[in-house]
């Protein structure tokens, strides 16, 4: 039996590991993984990279790129994992109109935790210094969205434990992805 395709959205503000969560997933399910970043336009690499935040007119079309992307995934059949920050409800709200069964997953944790793992990694356009404006763009997971499946979890826990926590809370089945191309 085909389960309809599943996208994870694992989110949560820059240094927050969306990307090693979402590798790992990807890994231990099977699925299609993409790092939203990969669908910034150039112009908006340049601003962040200057240390400029992106503003909401920056963000949708991005947002949408990364929309149709699940939905074409959806229609081939594949279930994805998505790093994306989706610090507002509305960027939440854009991208579960994606076919499949959209979830979030929100790495949450404290300013200084997050300024320590971002001053240590390599090779990223965003700078510590943008953290701030993220934090304060930051809407947490709504009620409806808890309610609805979407887990809010803490970086502080070891990878792995976040991993089987997503896997156990939202009972995703390994096979339900199609294909794994």
């Amino acid at each position: 039996m085909q389960h309809p395709a599943t996208h994870l959205v694992v989110m949560g503000v820059a240094g927050s590991g969306k990307s090693t969560i979402a590798a790992a997933l990807s890994q231990q399910l099977g699925w299609v993984c993409a790092e939203a970043d990969e669908f910034h336009p150039q112009s908006n690499i340049n601003k962040m990279t200057q240390g400029i935040p992106l503003q909401d007119g920056d963000r949708w079309p991005w947002l949408q790129e990364i929309q149709d992307w699940m939905t074409a995934q959806a229609a081939a059949g594949n279930s994805t994992v998505l790093t994306c920050s989706a610090l507002k409800q509305t960027y939440r709200g854009l991208l579960s109109e994606a076919d499949g069964r959209v979830l979030f997953i929100h790495l949450d944790g404290g300013a200084d935790l997050i300024s320590q793992r971002m001053q240590g990694r390599e090779g990223h356009f965003m700078p510590p210094t943008l953290l701030p404006s993220q934090l304060a763009t930051l809407e947490p997971l709504t009620d409806g969205e808890l309610a609805s499946g979407s887990l809010r979890l803490d970086i502080a826990l070891p990878p792995q434990e976040i991993v089987d926590a997503v896997i156990t809370a939202l009972k995703v089945p390994a096979d339900s992805a199609a294909s794994t191309t």
